[in-house]
């Protein structure tokens, strides 16, 4: 008989990670009882959330996952660089998961302690590999992107440590990079993450890749039928550890409260696939130039739409969006009057159950991955408006390698203070809003496909499965 296993999870400081951390633990302990999972939580200086959103999550979770807060680290973000911010923030809970880790495999007569089977850790958590290292057991990662933007991560690392070629050079450049996980090549300098052309942002991500060599598998939030050719093309190599697509894995719980009760009830007037919505993510806000040109795009365009637009924090500030008290102070004068009856503009949004709607016929996104798939998910098409992090390179992949998006604005960055116009804007959410596109084809195609991989027997199921068998070896 096998020995029951525990897993310590280690997911980055945010809402967003922490739910695909839970996520893929629930899946884990619902396919074998004799898995435990703690999942231990790093809590930012700021906090996007509404207060008690993180608890209400992960109450009612299994008594097979718990969960230990560690210790709050009092870091300063103002004129901290943002690609470092991380690093230092997690590197500074190193002693608290050690301490936290220890308790746990402390023995006790009286408790039931199952064997310490291994980190799975974030993406950007790679120090913790130190951590595990130091208790005996193996490391997993857990990726929360894409397997496109993971085999270049791989490719730069190689690129830096073997040719000695600095990615940094890419910028600004009109450079064509061929990266073996896209079908085709990279317009560099207008789709690169923009950590990778930061010195420090480059080093820091160069190392994360060389990290994830040392570890014995890499969980992938994605699914075969998506990213055949980036998949292949990472475990082709032959210099990484297994990859496990494991994906969509999604929280489609809807989130119950009365703000986003009200939302609903306005889509549940509007005919089927006939709003258009827009939504740039937990980090994602405008100046107010831009917000004016979207607001005329969307009021010339006669489409009805679903807005959620947020403020922008303090120049200067590390920390997240907020709503505003008012809209009207940042729209143009009229433009809610002018827009009643078709357009309806919100704050916070509760996104899973806007996607899942009826009304909802386009999404204009800012590509994070979670967002990438949930759309694909509910099968509605997207208009790429990408911001920060990766999402440029989800806004190639999803538009020229697989013809599941348009294109609003690829190359587009959050501090480049370039302002989109009302006529691209318009351009896309018409195109995106189209009834009997390819794209909105493929996208229905893909939905099904997502679906079927997370049942019995389908590929992101059985790829589980392989994962969970190998920790009982």
């Amino acid at each position: 008989m096998k020995k029951a296993a525990e897993l310590v999870f280690i997911p980055s400081p945010g809402v967003g990670h922490l739910v695909s951390a839970v996520e893929i633990a629930k899946l884990l302990v619902a396919r074998d009882d004799q898995l435990f999972i703690t999942v231990l939580t790093m809590k930012l200086p700021f906090d996007c959330m509404p207060k008690g959103t993180v608890d209400a999550y992960t109450d009612s979770m299994s008594q097979r996952i718990k969960f230990v807060d560690l210790p709050e680290e009092a870091i300063e973000t103002r004129g901290i660089n943002p690609n470092l911010f991380l690093k230092f923030f997690i590197e500074n809970h190193k002693a608290h998961v050690k301490d936290a880790v220890t308790k746990l495999t402390e023995l006790d007569q009286s408790d039931f302690k199952p064997r310490l089977a291994g980190f799975v850790i974030d993406l950007f958590c790679t120090s913790m590999i130190d951590v595990a290292d130091e208790f005996g057991v193996p490391t997993y990662i857990f990726f929360t992107s894409s397997s496109g933007f993971l085999g270049l991560m791989f490719h730069l690392q190689t690129l830096h440590d073997e040719q000695k070629k600095d990615c940094i050079e890419f910028k600004d450049s009109d450079a064509k990079l061929v990266v073996p996980s896209f079908v085709n090549p990279l317009p560099a300098g207008s789709v690169l993450p923009g950590v990778f052309l930061d010195k420090h942002g480059a080093a820091e991500f160069i190392n994360h890749a060389r990290r994830f060599r040392e570890t014995k598998g890499i969980l992938v939030n994605t699914f075969i039928e998506l990213e055949s050719h980036a998949l292949h093309s990472i475990s082709d190599d032959g210099k990484t550890p297994p990859l496990y697509p494991v994906g969509p894995i999604l929280n489609l719980k809807s989130d119950d409260n009365h703000e986003g009760s009200e939302i609903l009830k306005w889509l549940d007037d509007q005919p089927p696939s006939s709003v258009v919505f827009l939504c740039f993510g937990s980090m994602g806000s405008f100046g107010e130039d831009q917000v004016r040109e979207i607001a005329c795009a969307l009021e010339h365009s006669g489409l009805r739409f679903l807005w959620s637009l947020r403020q922008a924090p303090p120049k200067g500030m590390v920390a997240f969006p907020s709503d505003y008290a008012d809209h009207k102070g940042v729209l143009p004068e009229g433009f809610l009057d002018r827009t009643v009856g078709i357009g309806k503009v919100i704050g916070w949004a509760p996104q899973v159950a806007i996607l899942a709607h009826r009304a909802i016929g386009g999404f204009v996104s800012h590509c994070g991955w979670n967002s990438t798939l949930e759309s694909l998910w509910h099968g509605v098409p997207v208009a790429t408006w990408p911001m920060y992090a990766e999402q440029q390179l989800n806004a190639f992949q999803l538009v020229n390698d697989l013809g599941l998006a348009v294109e609003i604005k690829m190359s587009y960055r959050r501090d480049d203070q370039v302002v989109v116009s009302a006529e691209e804007i318009e351009r896309g959410i018409k195109e995106v809003m189209e009834h009997d596109s390819d794209q909105r084809k493929r996208v229905k195609e893909m939905s099904e496909k997502c679906k079927k991989a997370l049942m019995d027997d389908g590929s992101s199921h059985s790829s589980l499965g392989h994962f969970i068998d190998q920790l009982f070896l």
